[in-house]
């Protein structure tokens, strides 16, 4: 293999977690109703899958976007040709509306200060090549995506140290774990480039509050660093406290004369709230000027098609279609949340409170046989194996606390879902009556935290893993 780079040759990509190993046990037995009805349930795929419909209802009544056309005119050799990397303009004016009316207008988006890119896992890469040098590091609360670890250190050879949250608070972001994680960085001598959160949180499905952001917001202006906001789940917030985005709040404490203004970053997508991953259509926006044209510059490695830029920006113009959809798109994730709690609840678990996303963060620690990384992990592939669920361990996320569980809802029909459920908990009540829980195994050393060996590596510098979904 000496003829490959080393990049080529070491693993460093994360495909050893378990967040994409549950993905290759589905893929060996998908379930299917008719096909193969005791297969794999997908389960970790965070993927909107409920309003296809509207989507496609659209389509019907517009069939000129997607057919390439203009007044009735072919632009197929238009927009075959080749398009400069600063993407069509109608289309970038549409998606910062769309932003826009996400939140509620009460911020509002320069289109001049926008960088697409082929999703969001692009996006998240970009800012990291613009933001860091190799072996600078970024804060991250935990629990975070599991793919963040490729998607912001694979290439660009950026380190990221977790800001250690805990479930006596539901997860939130506190001073002390941000200054305790600053001060590893600064014991493992690396400099900290900046703060990267989820708003609303992947994998807690939660949104922060106001004090968070302005705590974090006050701790990057201290620090001289940068944060970065990933905001994709935005247009899936369900139920109150409402989202808020970082832009409101520097709004509100006058930023936008300060240093602080160009140094605050958000990430947006099209592949949660609008359920269309596979067109990758993600975007940066940043007030920097530096960092817009070095984005721009490197958005040419990964760039959105001309094509999905028309049919989109014709979408997204329709403000009586976008109105429609973000309202009656958020009542159905409520709907299908409810399906799970509730049914979670009658099945002995709970969940942490949510009002946002495409999951829940599920308590399974009663299920575990002690207090152990080690537990969950045998709980996990139970749970894999045996229930033939597909879903993500607390410790891919880089949870603190064993037991807790990342399960997606919207990426299958209610059918598919209640048969989840119902498999859920008819193992929970044979695992119980086995005695495999914690309370029946008390003696089995409940206070070891055996990491599983992707969990180690993170204190270590050969910290990898895990795939995409975005």
């Amino acid at each position: 293999m000496r003829h490959l780079s080393t990049k080529a040759t070491f693993n460093s990509h994360g495909q050893d977690s378990s967040y994409f190993l549950g993905w290759e046990e589905y893929e060996k037995n998908p379930y299917d109703e008719v096909q193969n009805p005791k297969g794999i349930i997908q389960m970790g795929l965070a993927e909107n899958q409920l309003s296809f419909d509207l989507l496609e209802s659209w389509l019907e009544k517009n069939p000129e976007p997607a057919g390439f056309k203009r007044d009735g005119k072919s632009i197929f050799r238009e927009l075959a040709l080749f398009q400069d990397y600063h993407g069509l303009p109608a289309f970038k004016r549409a998606l910062v509306e769309f932003m826009a009316e996400i939140r509620g207008n009460r911020v509002s988006f320069d289109p001049n200060h926008m960088v697409l890119t082929a999703g969001a896992t692009s996006a998240n890469e970009t800012l990291m090549f613009c933001l860091a040098e190799p072996g600078e590091a970024f804060l991250l609360p935990t629990p975070y995506y599991p793919g963040f670890d490729r998607d912001l250190k694979w290439r660009t050879e950026a380190e990221i140290v977790p800001i250690h949250c805990t479930s006596s608070n539901d997860f939130q972001i506190t001073e002390t774990a941000l200054e305790a994680a600053y001060h590893e960085a600064q014991q493992r001598n690396l400099r900290v480039k900046g703060v990267l959160v989820t708003n609303p949180s992947n994998p807690l499905g939660t949104t922060l509050s106001r004090s968070e952001l302005n705590l974090l917001i006050s701790f990057i202006t201290t620090k001289g660093i940068h944060l970065i906001s990933d905001e994709i789940y935005s247009g899936t917030v369900f139920s109150s406290p409402g989202f808020v985005s970082v832009m409101e709040v520097l709004k509100d404490r006058n930023c936008d004369k300060s240093e602080v203004w160009n140094r605050v970053h958000i990430v947006c997508s099209l592949s949660k709230d609008l359920g269309l991953p596979g067109f990758r259509v993600g975007a940066i926006y940043s007030n920097d000027d530096m960092v817009v044209a070095a984005s721009t510059k490197m958005s040419s490695f990964g760039l959105v098609s001309s094509q999905t830029q028309y049919l989109l920006s014709a979408l997204l113009s329709d403000k009586k279609f976008t109105k429609n959809y973000i309202s009656e798109n958020q009542k159905r994730l409520k709907k299908r949340q409810n399906m799970l709690v509730m049914g979670l609840e009658r099945a002995g678990i709970s969940c942490l409170k949510s009002n946002a996303g495409l999951f829940c963060w599920v308590n399974m620690r009663h299920l575990l046989r002690s207090d152990s990384f080690e537990a969950e992990m045998e709980l996990w592939k139970k749970i894999v194996y045996d229930v033939r669920l597909n879903i993500s361990p607390g410790s891919s996320c880089h949870c603190t606390e064993p037991g807790w569980f990342r399960v997606c809802f919207a990426n299958m029909t209610e059918e598919t879902l209640d048969l989840a459920i119902q498999r859920l908990k008819d193992f929970v009540v044979e695992h119980t009556a086995n005695g495999h829980s914690k309370s029946n195994n008390s003696s089995k050393n409940s206070n070891r935290k055996l990491l599983p060996k992707w969990v180690l590596r993170l204190s270590s510098s050969d910290r990898d893993h895990k795939p995409d979904e975005r």
